[in-house]
Formats: structure tokens, sequence, C-alpha cells
């Protein structure tokens, strides 16, 4: 096994990037290398050797032999090297910004906040490493006297998988925790975005990561079948859509692991007539469009009562109108690309449908190419779309688009808000807009949601703890709650 780089050189080139197998990069792997392209220019700018079986294999039997020595390190040494990924991390936000941008499309502005997020994450949670601790438990009066007490331990090896939209941001999210609570790490990165990951990689080997915790290891199925079904993986974590989940949950059941999922959603903004409107626009537009419409917990749905349906429409249509799209690194951008060219035409294909059945108020088609600098003519670009009088029970309303497509519907009572803001198959979050503090504490025990939000999103902090309910998965990440979920408990009890 030889060195390759991971990272991208000063021309805007990705250059090449593979597996991270117990501190080297491979030159080669079992499974052989494809191009990745730019989704903002349509054209080829990195190459990713894959992973297959026999990079998880050793990448899992690494980890395994350097968990002892993890798992045995001083919660107080575990937390100054976390402190010191995230200080390196934030030192190098433009260069992750701008990774993220090269392979994404995110608009640069979005890409270094992701970068200053995620560091955050880990900063965060070297806070928890020395602060893992179990529970006395009192002796009952008729059973045997001893002392009761309870132990977190780590899993040992413990597998992520990543989704392409934003991995750094998971990085974060499950990465640290993980390495916080004494877990060695194996991740399968997207072959779609593993560039920025393999940045991370470099960075926490400087940081002072031993090589055996952490293992990056980009690819396609193949590789994540292994990684799950591997029975020296302890557990899996793993972000992306209900059908790659439902086969994750099946291999899983072979050695009885358990799986952490952080699945897709339909997030509702629901605008009473009471709210600020302006406000309740802008931040529902904001949401949407974030990342071209490409995130799990955006604002997809709008929920307008009557009294104030077509003004909210008109100002959804003018806000998303204005909405500047192109080249990711203009300053000005606030969409890039989809991510390439299949995913374009789907969600071009899903407007068209729900076209017919709807009100087409704004965008609905590809960028006109002439509107774009020529460096990105050749990108994969759709219109920031708005559809109102949506019928709640369509295809558009209760499914994932992944695209810029904001879809708007009326209700008229309290109880219809609640019923439509639950009517999806997910249950990820739900913003509400209202001045009335009392409607909030009827409406928030009703919502079926991982996360509400009254008049506006919170960022994400990483003391949050986030998950769904339903179809959007379970577990949480972040906060104490993220944390414990790479912990197992043990019992002990010694008598008097």
């Amino acid at each position: 096994m030889t060195t390759t780089t991971s990272r991208p050189s000063s021309t805007g080139e990705l250059g090449v990037t593979g597996p991270l197998v117990d501190g080297t990069w491979l030159d080669k792997t079992s499974v052989g290398a494809v191009d990745h392209a730019n989704p903002a220019t349509g054209r080829a700018n990195g190459s990713v050797l894959l992973s297959g079986a026999q990079e998880v294999d050793d990448a899992v039997a690494a980890a395994k032999a350097a968990h002892p020595e993890w798992r045995a390190l001083s919660p107080d040494k575990r937390r100054r090297i976390l402190q010191r990924v995230e200080e390196l991390m934030l030192s190098r936000v433009p260069e992750l910004g701008r990774l993220t941008t090269l392979e994404l499309g995110a608009p640069i502005m979005m890409s270094s906040a992701l970068a200053h997020l995620t560091a955050g994450w880990f900063g965060y949670y070297a806070g928890w490493a020395d602060k893992i601790e179990g529970a006395t438990i009192p002796p009952s009066p008729v059973m045997v006297q001893g002392l009761d007490y309870t132990v977190p331990e780590p899993y040992g090896v413990v597998g992520i998988i990543l989704t392409w939209n934003g991995p750094i941001m998971s990085v974060g999210m499950k990465i640290a925790p993980a390495l916080a609570a004494g877990n060695c790490v194996v991740v399968k990165s997207p072959d779609l975005a593993p560039f920025t990951v393999a940045r991370f990689a470099e960075i926490a080997l400087e940081a002072g990561l031993p090589p055996g915790v952490l293992h990056i290891l980009p690819g396609g199925p193949e590789a994540g079948e292994r990684l799950v079904r591997h029975r020296d993986v302890a557990m899996i974590s793993f972000t992306g859509g209900i059908p790659t989940a439902k086969k994750i949950l099946d291999t899983a059941r072979h050695t009885l692991k358990p799986v952490l999922l952080e699945l897709g959603g339909k997030t509702a903004s629901v605008v009473f007539p009471d709210a600020d409107l302006d406000e309740a626009v802008t931040g529902t537009v904001r949401s949407c469009f974030n990342l071209s419409g490409q995130g799990c917990n955006l604002s997809t749905r709008l929920l307008a009562h009557r009294d104030v349906y077509e003004q909210v429409v008109r100002s959804a249509a003018a806000a998303a109108a204005s909405l500047s799209v192109g080249d990711p690194f203009l300053p000005g951008t606030a969409l890039g690309p989809v991510i390439g060219a299949a995913a374009r035409d789907r969600i071009l294909k899903v407007i068209e449908q729900a076209a017919d059945t709807s009100r087409l108020v704004v965008g609905g088609h590809a960028v006109d190419r002439t509107t774009l600098t020529p460096e990105v003519r050749d990108g994969y670009f759709v219109e920031p779309t708005v559809l109102a009088d949506v019928d709640p029970n369509s295809e558009v309303a209760q499914h994932e688009v992944f695209g810029p497509v904001l879809s708007v519907i009326p209700f008229g009572t309290e109880e219809e808000a609640v019923e439509l803001a639950n009517s999806t198959p997910y249950g990820l979050g739900t913003v509400l807009y209202t001045r009335d503090v009392s409607r909030v504490q009827r409406v928030v025990p009703l919502l079926q949601s991982g996360t509400v939000h009254v008049n506006g999103a919170s960022g994400q902090p990483p003391g949050a703890p986030f998950g769904g309910y339903k179809h959007s998965g379970h577990g949480r990440e972040g906060g104490r709650e993220g944390l414990y979920e790479f912990l197992q408990t043990k019992n002990v009890f010694i008598r008097a």
C-alpha cells in the first residue's frame, strides 16, 4: 500500500482520492476507479478509487486491533485530540468549503458554513469525552445488599455510512460522538462526494488521532453491504434514503447489530394568520432552496391559512424568483446545481406531473443556459419552483423531491393544519409561524416530528438532539442523546 493525495489542486481540480486504511491512502483497490463530475460544470474534475469487500475487511481488522488501546486512552487525552481536530478544522474552513463546492456544487457561503458547523461538533463532543458517567443504583431492602452501578462502554468498531448531500456535516454528527465515546470508526463515504471527508481524515490524523482509529472507504453498495454484514462491526449509523435503510436493516439482522437511522423528511412550515408573514415566507424559502432542495429537513411544504393564503403564495413566488442561480463560487449565488443529470431530469419530471393537478406559480424548468456564466453552462441547474394549490395526498406533497421545489397548501383550522403537517410518512421536522403562545403549547404535542421550530430554525447547534419519527428513522444525533447512541450500558453488582 502506498500513499496517494486526497487533496484538490489549486486550479479547481479535485485530484485523486481513495480508501484510508490504517493510516495509509491506497493507490489501488479491488474495485477500481471512477471519474468524479463537477455538477456545476458537468465535466470530470477528479477520480475516486472505490472500496470493495477486501478494503472493508482490512479496515475493520485494523480498527478491531486498534480499539483496545484507543478505549484505554485516558478520556482527557481523547478530549485533547478532538479539541485539536476542531482547531485545525476551523483553520481550514476555506479549504473545506472549497472542496464541498467542487464536489457538490453547493454555494461557497453554505459550504464554508457547513465546515465551520462541523468543527463545532468536534469541540462539543470533545467536552463530553471525560464526562461519560454511569449511575449508582439504590439497594432494595428485600434483596442481597451490595454496590450496584452502571458503566457506559463503547461498542468497539462502529460502521458509519454517509450520504452525498453535505457529508461534512455528518462527519461531525456521527464521527465526533463515536470517537468521544471510545469507539473506532470505519466510514463508507459517498462515491459522489468523497473528497471533503478525505480531507477531514487527513486533518484528524494531523491532530493526533491514532491511524487505526479512523478509516475512510469511498464506495458504493458493495462496500456498504459488506460493512453492515461484517461480524466485527458492532453497530451501524446510517444517513440516507428509506430503500437503502430497509436493505441495511435486512442485512443487519444476520448479526443482530443496532442500527441508527437518519432518513428523509417532508418538513412543513405552518403559517397561521397572526404570523409575521415576511418572516414566515423568507424563512421557508431560505430553507426549501438550501442546497438546491437536496436536504432531509428542509421546509419543502408551506401550509398557509386561507385568510393569508394568496398573499403567502405571491410572496413565496417573488422570493423564489429573486434567488440567484448559477456559479456556486460567486458570492451572491443562492442556488447551485443539483447533483447530476439524472437528478435534474427526475426533478423536472416530478414538477411536470405535479403541474397537471396544481398551479405552477414560478420556475418549473431547467435553467436557461444563456443566463449562466460560460464556466457553468453545462451544469445541472433547475429553477427554484413554487407550486400552489397542491393536493396534500399527491406524490409531490407526500414524498421527497430532493430538488428546489416548494409545495404550497391551504388550511382552514388549527386541527386541519396539524392533520396536514402529520399526513406524510415522514416525521423529521415542523416549523410553526404564529405569535400565539397558547397555540404553540396546544399544537407542539400533537406534531409527529422529532424537531419543532417556532418562528424560525435553530441552525442545528451540536447540543440539540436531531432525529425523526415514523419513516424519518430512529435514534438521535447531537447532544447527550447523540453520544449515548454510541455507548452500551453494563450493570455491575458487588455483594457487600
